[in-house]
């Protein structure tokens, strides 16, 4: 499982968390939209999950989006939906027919949480006006994120570009006797960075795609930016090694001692953390003119 991201939407003075784990799927805390009408949030989202139109529209969900998803025990619940005896919670939702878009958290940030095409009906379910309110915060997050994600994907596409050449430069000089033929030129600039892949991904490019036969393009275009950076770095450190004169045997450890190094790094490292040290530097400035 990977890391989970969290942050917050303000909607008319509540605080609603929101995570992810991926940036596609994020998961909104009906528990959160539901202290908005009481103060008892358990009993508001049960009164919402005995409608029939509700087990309906997440049956409709689930469908598209789960492929373990337990149709006959769906059926059963939509059957006795709406039904005064009927009652529903997200545990026995969950168990019973092994949904994923509505979840339970414990521990101190927890309670239930729904994907956000399933959070934004229980929001108009409690108030069309207070489901609004969410939309245009989580609308002003999306922004944020996106504008953060577009300015470090092109800041890494140009080091990547510079990093590149340096790289290829480095093997051309080093590395390509002038007796070489074309095809063997383009086999050992392949073969280098075949090597990269194999240190930052754990497999060649060729191995990738036998894994993922589906999958279009190469690992490197789905690569995080976390990854990317690595990638600029490690050639450029690459090409210090070639012009050292290193084999690649032991330039790969040195590289892959170097990936894992600058990962771990990059992991505790916050983007929203820029901003504030940029004002920091401009404090100190300032202080000192």
């Amino acid at each position: 499982m990977g890391k989970i991201i969290k942050d917050t939407i303000h909607a008319n003075g509540i605080d609603i968390g929101i995570y992810t784990q991926d940036f596609e799927n994020e998961f909104i805390s009906l528990t959160d939209i539901a202290r908005y009408k009481s103060d008892d949030p358990t009993a508001v989202i049960q009164n919402w999950m005995r409608n029939r139109d509700v087990i309906e529209f997440l049956g409709l969900w689930e469908r598209l989006h789960n492929p373990d998803f337990k149709p006959l025990e769906f059926e059963g619940f939509r059957k006795q939906a709406g039904a005064n005896a009927f009652t529903m919670s997200p545990k026995k939702w969950i168990e019973a027919t092994e949904a994923i878009g509505i979840v339970s958290k414990a521990g101190r940030y927890g309670g239930t949480y729904a994907h956000s095409d399933i959070a934004m009906s229980f929001a108009t379910w409690i108030s069309p006006e207070f489901q609004l309110y969410i939309v245009k915060d989580y609308r002003r997050l999306k922004t944020d994120e996106n504008s953060r994600l577009s300015l470090n994907w092109n800041l890494n596409r140009e080091i990547s570009k510079l990093n590149y050449r340096i790289h290829t430069d480095a093997i051309k000089d080093n590395l390509i006797p002038p007796e070489l033929t074309p095809a063997q030129i383009a086999c050992t600039y392949a073969n280098e960075a075949d090597m990269l892949n194999v240190v930052l991904f754990g497999k060649t490019a060729k191995q990738w795609k036998e894994d993922n036969p589906d999958m279009k393009g190469n690992m490197r275009e789905i690569a995080t930016l976390n990854q990317l950076l690595v990638l600029a770095n490690l050639e450029s450190y690459n090409a210090v090694l070639i012009n050292q004169g290193k084999k690649q045997v032991e330039r790969m450890e040195l590289l892959r001692q170097l990936a894992v190094q600058q990962l771990q790094t990059l992991e505790t490292v916050s983007l929203d953390n820029l901003p504030q040290i940029k004002m920091e530097l401009q404090k100190s400035k300032q202080v000192g003119s």
